[in-house]
């Protein structure tokens, strides 16, 4: 939707709440800007568009006919509109507060926070701290996330440099993106590859540079018979998992220590052995815990924070 017609979708839906009394459609012509106060059947068009989106998003566009007038009058009801009085249980509190837990270190933690501040303002309470010593997240720190994440819902044609497993080399691709999927902690782009002319499965964590959008919204057609999941699914089984050995401090780390197998260490340092199967990703989340992990092994896992932790100095 253009920025133009949300701006006209909620003034008509402020001026239908504002008035005390049913508006005609020539009243509301001239109240609400950005409809053509020159063209009858212009604006007749885009009025009756305009209250069949809003009752398709739940919007009740009431209409009253008076006897004593030859239009019809509109409204929105204040008390339709508005949501009901809104009670948790306190499982149900607990469950909003580990949500806004996952996602308070990725792109849509904004959101996440919004979206509390507004169940705090009508009153209702969420239990934030039912996490207990859980580490919850979902990871969406790579780079690519919001430029795919947005290129996904605005069906929008992209292209970026790649690196295939096992190669350094870089290449670039152009895709239509069908959706952004989380596997086991990991995040992929899953579309048409326009250079091989099929569809294919990329790891967030080995795109590099920028997403360029390319060419206009609206370009990309989802297949209707396309699941995503079970495509990324078959292409994570298709890599094979190594284990890696980090030391981490006492009392850190939960999320380290809950994936892998614990063994105590000296010096109030503890042993965790863990599987991987990418070392970018995994390196990704190792550097998070600062000075309280160290990569022992492999020599590559090492690398791959070593060259993070360089380039947040940098």
């Amino acid at each position: 939707m253009s920025r133009r017609k949300t701006e006209r979708l909620l003034n008509l839906v402020i001026c239908l709440l504002a008035t005390r009394r049913p508006l005609s459609a020539e009243q509301i012509r001239h109240a609400v800007p950005g409809y053509d106060a020159g063209n009858d059947e212009a604006f007749q068009r885009m009025f009756e568009r305009d209250k069949t989106e809003l009752r398709e998003i739940g919007i009740p566009v009431q209409v009253h006919k008076d006897p004593w007038e030859d239009e019809p009058g509109y409204r929105i009801e204040r008390e339709a509109y508005e949501l009901p009085e809104i009670t948790l249980e306190a499982d149900e509190a607990a469950v909003l507060g580990l949500a806004a837990q996952v996602w308070q270190r990725a792109t849509l933690a904004g959101a996440a926070s919004g979206a509390l501040l507004k169940l705090r303002a009508g009153g209702v309470q969420t239990d934030e701290s039912a996490a207990g010593p859980l580490e919850l997240r979902v990871d969406t720190r790579d780079p690519a996330f919001p430029g795919l994440w947005e290129a996904v819902r605005d069906r929008r044609v992209v292209r970026f440099d790649y690196r295939a497993a096992g190669s350094e080399v870089l290449l670039t691709r152009t895709v239509e993106p069908w959706g952004v999927v989380s596997r086991r902690g990991r995040w992929y782009l899953v579309g048409h590859d326009r250079e091989r002319r099929a569809p294919r499965v990329f790891r967030l964590s080995r795109i590099s540079g920028p997403v360029t959008p390319v060419g206009r919204p609206g370009a990309v057609t989802v297949p209707d018979d396309v699941d995503i999941r079970s495509m990324v699914g078959h292409r994570d089984s298709l890599v094979p998992e190594r284990e890696a050995t980090v030391r981490v401090r006492a009392g850190t780390c939960q999320w380290l220590r809950q994936t892998g197998t614990v063994r105590p260490g000296d010096d109030g340092w503890d042993v965790v052995t863990l599987d991987f199967a990418d070392p970018e990703w995994i390196a990704g989340s190792i550097v998070g815990f600062a000075s309280d992990v160290e990569v022992l092994d492999p020599p590559d896992l090492r690398e791959a924070v070593i060259r993070r932790l360089k380039g947040a100095l940098a």
